[in-house]
C-alpha cells in the first residue's frame, strides 16, 4: 500500500482526487494533503479523509509518506520534485515536469542515484484512441508520413489568468506550455522526432504575459511536415483537441475535446478490425482532462508495489515536449526557424 501525499490543492488536484475517491485506484491511499491555502487544503483533505498540512517541510520529514504527488504551480514543479527526491520520496509530477529541460534531467538523475521513481504525468498516452494511433504507426500502417497536425481549441476566460501565476513567464508560459504540451507530446511521440520549427504567437483575446494563441510549422526528421494550432481564445467553450496523421498508406484523426475520439480511420490496406476501431477505441469524456489519469496512476502504483521504480513516462520521455516548447518560444523571439538539435532555450520561459 503506497502512502501518497498531494502537494498543492488546486484545480488539477480536484481531478486527481476523483480517482482516489471513486474506487478507481487500488494499492494506494492519499494520507496527506498540503497547500499554503488552508481553505483549499481542508476541502481536498476532507474529500480524502487525509491529514491537512500547510508546511511542505512536514511532508518531506514524515517517514510515513512514500510518494509525493507534485500538483503545484508549473514553475514550482522542478524545485518541489527535487526537494521530495532529496528527502527520499518517490515523485509523481504533473506536466510540465519543470519549465526547463535541465531541471527535468537533473531530477531524473537524482532519482536514479537514490533508487526512487520520478514519474511525469502524460495521461493522454493512455487514451485508447491515442494508443491505437501509436500502434498503427509502429506497425507501419501509415507508410511514409506526409503531415502530422495538432489543433487545440479551448476556452479560458480572463479570470483564469488572474490568479497570479497562470500565463506568467516565471511560473507558467502560455497556451503552448500549459494546455498544448499534452498534444505536442503526442505529436512527437507518434510522428517524431522533430527537426525544426517556426512559430508565431499572439494574445488574441486574453491579457497575459505569454500567449493565448500559437500557430507553428514543424519539420520532422523523417521528412514529414506538420502544423501546430493552439488557442485558449475559443469561445464559448472547449470544442477540439485533435491530432491527425496523413501518410501514403493511410490517414487518421483522433479528436474530441481531449484526444478521446477516433474521427477518421482509413487505410490503403484495410484490416477487418478497422471497421470497429473508431467505435471501440473512442470515449466520451466530461472535460479536457479526459479519463486516463486513473489508469496512468494505477500503473505507477502497481510498479511501486511490485518493488520497481520504472514509470510509464520517464523524465527523458517528458523532456522532449519541453524542448519543443522552448524551440517554439525561441522561434517567436528570434523570428526564424529553430532547430531542436541546437538545444534552444527561450529568453522568457522560466525567467
Amino acid at each position: 500500500m503506497q502512502r501518497i501525499a498531494f502537494l498543492g490543492c488546486g484545480r488539477v488536484t480536484e481531478h486527481h482526487t476523483k480517482f482516489f475517491t471513486d474506487g478507481s485506484i487500488v494499492g494506494a491511499q492519499v494520507t496527506h494533503v498540503c497547500d499554503i491555502d488552508q481553505e483549499k487544503a481542508n476541502v481536498i483533505g476532507g474529500q480524502l479523509n487525509a491529514v491537512v498540512e500547510t508546511d511542505y517541510n512536514k511532508l518531506l520529514q514524515n517517514p510515513d509518506i512514500d510518494v509525493i504527488s507534485i500538483l503545484t504551480e508549473s514553475g514550482n514543479h522542478g524545485v518541489h520534485a527535487r526537494q521530495a527526491l532529496e528527502a527520499g520520496k518517490h515523485v509523481i509530477v504533473e506536466k510540465p515536469a519543470a519549465l526547463t529541460p535541465k531541471e527535468i534531467l537533473d531530477n531524473e538523475k537524482l532519482a536514479a542515484e537514490k533508487g526512487l521513481m520520478y514519474a511525469v504525468i502524460k495521461q493522454n498516452r493512455f487514451n485508447p484512441a491515442v494508443r491505437t494511433l501509436k500502434k498503427a504507426q509502429e506497425e507501419g500502417r501509415f507508410g511514409k508520413i506526409v503531415t502530422g497536425t495538432i489543433r487545440l481549441r479551448w476556452c479560458r476566460y480572463q479570470s483564469y489568468y488572474e490568479d497570479g501565476w497562470h500565463g506568467t513567464w516565471k511560473m507558467d508560459g502560455g497556451v503552448i506550455n500549459q494546455q498544448a504540451i499534452h498534444h505536442i507530446d503526442v505529436l512527437q511521440w507518434v510522428c517524431g522526432p522533430i527537426d525544426s520549427v517556426v512559430c508565431a504567437q499572439e494574445n488574441a483575446v486574453n491579457e497575459l504575459e505569454a500567449e493565448d494563441t500559437t500557430v507553428a510549422v514543424v519539420r520532422f526528421k523523417n521528412g514529414a511536415l506538420g502544423t501546430i494550432e493552439a488557442t485558449t481564445a475559443a469561445r464559448p467553450d472547449d470544442f477540439e483537441a485533435s491530432v491527425s496523421i496523413v501518410g501514403d498508406g493511410g490517414s487518421a484523426v483522433v479528436g474530441g475535446i481531449a484526444l478521446n475520439k477516433i474521427d477518421l480511420w482509413h487505410f490503403v490496406k484495410e484490416q477487418e478490425k478497422d471497421k470497429t476501431i473508431p467505435q471501440n477505441m473512442s470515449q466520451e469524456v466530461p472535460t479536457g482532462y479526459g479519463l486516463s489519469h486513473g489508469p496512468f496512476l494505477q500503473e505507477i502504483i502497481n510498479e511501486l508495489n511490485s518493488g520497481g521504480i520504472m514509470p510509464p513516462v520517464t523524465g527523458s520521455d517528458a523532456v522532449e515536449s519541453v524542448k519543443i516548447i522552448h524551440a517554439l518560444y525561441k522561434s517567436q523571439e528570434d523570428g526564424t526557424w529553430v532547430k531542436l538539435d541546437d538545444n534552444p532555450i527561450s529568453s522568457n520561459l522560466g525567467i
